[in-house]
C-alpha cells in the first residue's frame, strides 16, 4: 500500500454521491416535505444508521487486511451498536445522536492512516464525508419540523 497515493477518482465520486441522500432527506425534513409520500425523517435516520455500520466495516476490513490489534475489531462494532441504539431514541434525539456519532467517527478513524492501516487519502476523505453526513443529520435533528 502506497500511503501517499492520491485517492482513486471513483472513491471520491462514490463518497460524494453517498452524501446526496443525507443532504436531500435533511432538506426535506427541515422543509416538512415528504418524499414520494414517505416522511423523510425515518428514512434519514435509517440511512444514517446504515452508513454508521458501514464506517465500522471500514475499520474491520482495514484491521483484517493490515494486521490490526484486537481492539480494532472491538472498536469496529461500536458504530453499528451505537447507531441502532440511536434509532430507538425519540425524535429529535435519534438524528442528533446519529449526527454526533458520524462526526465523531470521522475523527476516531484518523488513527488508521497514522498506524498504516489505511492510506492517508482515506483519513482526509473520511473527515470530509463524515463532516457532510454528520452536519446533515444534526441539521435535521435541530431544524426539522
Amino acid at each position: 500500500m502506497d500511503r501517499d497515493a492520491p485517492p482513486p477518482a471513483l472513491a471520491l465520486i462514490l463518497g460524494a454521491a453517498g452524501l446526496i441522500p443525507f443532504a436531500a432527506l435533511s432538506l426535506l425534513a427541515i422543509l416538512g416535505r415528504d418524499l414520494a409520500g414517505l416522511p423523510p425523517r425515518p428514512l434519514l435516520a435509517v440511512y444514517g444508521a446504515v452508513i454508521a455500520s458501514f464506517l465500522g466495516g471500514i475499520r474491520w476490513g482495514a484491521a483484517a487486511a493490515r494486521g490490526g490489534r484486537g481492539a480494532d475489531y472491538a472498536v469496529a462494532v461500536a458504530p453499528s451498536l451505537l447507531a441502532w441504539a440511536a434509532l430507538a431514541a425519540p425524535a429529535p434525539w435519534d438524528l442528533r445522536l446519529l449526527g454526533a456519532l458520524v462526526l465523531a467517527w470521522g475523527v476516531v478513524d484518523q488513527d488508521m492512516p497514522r498506524r498504516g492501516l489505511a492510506p492517508r487519502w482515506l483519513g482526509r476523505l473520511r473527515l470530509a464525508l463524515s463532516g457532510g453526513a454528520g452536519l446533515a443529520l444534526l441539521a435535521a435533528g435541530i431544524l426539522a419540523a
